[in-house]
């Protein structure tokens, strides 16, 4: 038997480890899952937050093709108040909705915060900038 070598026996021990070893045990699931149930219930507390929001967009959207050719910002004010009752938007406010004067156009724009609890005293905070133009430009 020249030129042929026997590989190495393994170990005793290792070779039945290997028979044993069949998975992930209990305590990895637990370390593979938390990450994943964290980023899961962060996604599930912020889904009214990001509704809400849609709703803010949908009502400056109708209220800017409501009053194209507005000539001040009371009409534009109150087709977004009238859009808030009947959406149910109660954050952000009609006070918290900027209409001014840009060029021939007029610019609304929503900037606000809202917070969500998280767990505890951790929260999760989200910053929305909204603006749309009256009658010219679509928004950012």
């Amino acid at each position: 038997m020249r030129g042929t070598r026997a590989a190495p026996l393994a170990p005793l021990g290792v070779a039945s480890m290997r028979k044993r070893e069949k998975g992930v045990t209990a305590i990895g699931w637990l370390f593979l899952l938390t990450p994943v149930a964290i980023v899961l219930y962060a996604g599930i507390r912020l889904t009214p937050v990001y509704l809400n929001y849609m709703k803010v967009v949908k009502a400056m959207q109708q209220a800017a093709n409501d009053n194209r050719n507005a000539a001040d910002a009371q009409p534009i004010r109150t087709a977004i108040d009238r859009h808030f009752e009947i959406e149910v938007v109660e954050f952000p406010t009609i006070k918290d909705i900027t209409i001014k004067r840009d060029g021939g156009a007029w610019l609304i724009e929503a900037a606000y915060d809202d917070e969500v609890p998280l767990f505890g005293n951790v929260s999760l905070r989200v910053s929305f900038d909204k603006k749309v133009r009256t009658g010219g430009g679509g928004g950012d």
